[in-house]
């Protein structure tokens, strides 16, 4: 085939063909470029004039949460309860019946924690629901929420490009309508924000419970895209996090003041995500209780609360009446004799896990309504006993904790925590010959004289140890050994064999006379719990009861009474028995680090007050 190029006329003809299109293109591509340089232009003043409003929005919202903070309380609750009913004549339900939630928070943050920094799942829709907790505006067009639900946070990051709100209701909505402390619920897509924040990037969000109530401002956690999670506050962040078996600092809470926190939980739950830890820490206790106990064969029972006949320990009832039999009753102090009559019946393994009452005072330790687990066991004496409290105490410790030791403030916030260490075998100390020898005194071998109550009343007051009356042995006996025994008793400890006086429910020593086969286990000096050989010969136990009837008439209210049903089970036969009762309350107080037993109670009993303002909340 010919080339055209090869022909000098037709190779002309072709070059002054391609300088004209060559020329035609260079005219044009000036145009195009000159076109696209005013088209940007005007993108730019169209964007500017727009960022103005944007701008002016974002001050306007971020002065509304200045505001909001700054406001009175009671005009807080009167302006949410304007909008309230503002919602409610519009037609509007505030408070939902029903919202669908996909999966929780803990589940969320397991599954999509791993996202890349940046990395979105726009196709993958998930809905959440959870408390706000801190709110803050970037523009008009994008807010940032904290979203907490079952001890967890994750970033609710508001854009408008994904809601399915429209124009200015996504502004209006999110400045005026949303407060702090809401619940709500959001259906949108798992990412991580650009600082590497785990996300829910909502379409749709609903408001599904409104806090009428002004909240203190939570502090801030590292992590969020308001404190970004540099290396530093990573280390700060995870050392922070409170687990079992190590110190805490309540004041470093959001929520200080005790009484507030005491008398309205929720907020001290909702403000101090630490406290859940503190109770979930208390349900496992009582689950590995439970479980220890039943892989040992025991049956888990439910005796009265309210008896006849006070019984079962030495402490003042709350007493009670029933309207139909028209008579007193009596609040449970003990669940003893009833578990003990079932041993009798043939169930050889029993506890139970409840509430006793003890009418008494309240103290840093001690609280009229409390948790105790009693358990028996048939066929078995004392030692058998210790050696399970052993197991049961160090095995809890090392489940809940990884470790045999703990950090407990025993002397305050204000001083170093001391380490108290449940390794095994504990320690264990005779009461008698034990305070003989750290006080020097010789105790009588009868305490039931009156020469030896004079002894200790004298033993007492030379030691400037106070007995408040009635100066029975059973009480001064009692005082002498807090003074000089449990004092030392920093790790677990128990004291044995105490002295029949002591001890109306406890089987006579086999090689001791006058003393019983029980112990005490002290942690950090204070009792956690008490165990013995049970008294299983009716005719003993009823002179035991006798004896403590002279206590009383002595007016020690504290002792027990005659409980002839229960001495009429002993004559059918109770066999050989050990039985143990321990409170769960103050075992709580040591695996979270709490000096006051109503950290550990949800609703702890308070005194109470001559005026509530239930409208202001004085934080």
């Amino acid at each position: 085939m010919e080339n055209p190029l090869d022909s000098p006329q037709q190779g002309q003809a072709t070059m002054d063909s391609c300088a004209s299109e060559s020329s035609a293109d260079s005219t044009l591509s000036k145009n195009a470029i000159k076109r696209e340089k005013n088209a940007k232009e005007r993108r730019l003043f169209r964007e500017k004039k727009e960022q103005v409003p944007a701008e002016t929005a974002s001050r306007v919202e971020r002065q509304q949460a200045v505001d909001d903070d700054n406001m009175d309380p009671a005009q807080y609750l009167k302006n949410r309860l304007r909008s309230l009913a503002s919602a409610k004549a519009s037609g509007l339900n505030p408070y939902p019946h029903k919202f669908p939630v996909s999966m929780p928070i803990t589940e969320f943050i397991e599954k999509y924690q791993n996202l890349s920094i940046g990395e979105h799942l726009e196709s993958t829709e998930i809905s959440l629901a959870g408390r706000i907790m801190n709110k803050r505006a970037s523009s008009s067009k994008l807010f940032f929420y904290d979203l907490y639900g079952d001890g967890m946070k994750i970033q609710v990051m508001a854009d408008a490009r994904h809601s399915n709100m429209e124009g200015s209701e996504f502004p209006r909505f999110h400045s005026r309508v949303v407060k702090r402390g809401d619940i709500i619920g959001v259906v949108g897509f798992p990412g991580k924000s650009r600082k590497g924040e785990l996300s829910i990037f909502p379409k749709l969000f609903t408001v599904l419970a409104p806090c009428l109530h002004m909240l203190p401002r939570r502090k801030i956690v590292a992590g969020s895209d308001e404190a970004p999670l540099s290396k530093e506050n990573e280390k700060e962040a995870t050392d922070s996090v409170w687990t079992p078996g190590k110190s805490r600092n309540p004041e470093a809470y959001s929520l200080r003041d005790q009484e507030t926190r005491y008398r309205q939980r929720y907020l001290d739950l909702m403000l101090n995500p630490e406290v859940q830890n503190i109770f979930k820490t208390r349900a496992r206790i009582i689950s590995y209780y439970r479980n220890f106990l039943d892989n040992l064969g025991f049956t888990e029972v439910e005796t009265p609360t309210m008896n006849m006949i006070p019984g079962g320990a030495a402490a003042r009832p709350f007493e009670t009446h029933h309207n139909d039999l028209d008579r007193k009753l009596y609040l449970r102090a003990s669940p003893e004799l009833h578990l003990k009559k079932l041993i009798v019946g043939g169930l050889n393994r029993v506890y139970e896990i409840g509430k006793q009452f003890r009418n008494e005072g309240m103290d840093l330790t001690h609280i009229p309504e409390f948790t105790m687990c009693e358990f028996y066991m048939a066929y078995a004496d004392y030692n058998d006993l210790m050696e399970v409290t052993e197991q049961l105490l160090s095995g809890m410790v090392k489940k809940l904790t990884g470790s045999l030791r703990i950090k407990y403030h025993a002397n305050g916030l204000d001083n170093e925590p001391i380490d108290i260490d449940f390794t095994p075998p504990f320690r264990r100390i005779d009461l008698i010959s034990e305070l003989e020898k750290m006080s020097n005194l010789s105790i009588p071998k009868d305490l039931t004289t009156e020469a030896a109550n004079k002894y200790l009343l004298d033993a007492c007051q030379r030691f400037d140890v106070k007995c408040p009356p009635p100066h029975t042995a059973t009480r001064l006996l009692d005082k002498l050994v807090g003074y000089f025994l449990e004092e030392t008793c920093i790790h677990p400890t128990f004291i044995i064999n105490h002295p029949e006086v002591m001890s109306p429910l406890a089987k006579w020593h086999r090689s001791e006379t006058g003393l019983t086969e029980r112990f005490e286990l002290f942690v950090n000096k204070r009792e956690l719990c008490n165990a013995y050989t049970e008294l299983n010969d009716p005719e003993v136990q009823r002179r035991r009861f006798a004896e403590q009837m002279k206590d009383r008439q002595l007016g020690d209210d504290e002792a027990m009474v005659l409980d002839e049903t229960f001495c009429t089970a002993l004559e059918y036969g109770l066999p050989p028995t050990a039985g143990l009762g321990m409170g769960i309350d103050r075992l709580a107080m040591l695996l979270t680090d709490s000096q006051n037993v109503k950290e550990v109670l949800l609703f702890p009993a308070m005194r109470p007050l001559e005026e509530i303002d239930v409208q202001v909340i004085n934080y």
